[in-house]
């Protein structure tokens, strides 16, 4: 649980499910997240080899974010804790 704690971790996790994404994307994807607080997660989600981050030689430089084979790992358990919280929705609006 270490590895995926900090508030919006998950999300962050969640949203690199599907491929690299840059900051801005990753940012569009989790709209309440500010830039700070992403930039911290992402920090703390490399330390722990959860992603790497690329920096691609363009002009201007730009930085995407990918999964590492860990954070692939996590995947499922984010799956089954999402597929969870669908059901307790649902079972509270009955």
């Amino acid at each position: 649980m270490a590895v995926i704690s900090g508030a919006w971790a998950p999300n962050v996790i969640w949203s690199l499910r599907a491929g690299p994404r840059r900051f801005s994307e990753l940012r569009a994807d989790i709209p309440p997240i500010s830039a700070k607080v992403l930039s911290t997660r992402l920090s703390e989600l490399e330390d722990r080899g959860v992603l790497v981050r690329h920096v691609r030689p363009t002009s201007p430089p730009s930085t995407e974010y990918e999964l590492t084979d860990l954070g692939t790992e996590l995947l499922p358990a984010l799956d089954a804790i999402v597929q969870v919280g669908h059901r307790l929705k649902t079972r509270a609006s009955t």
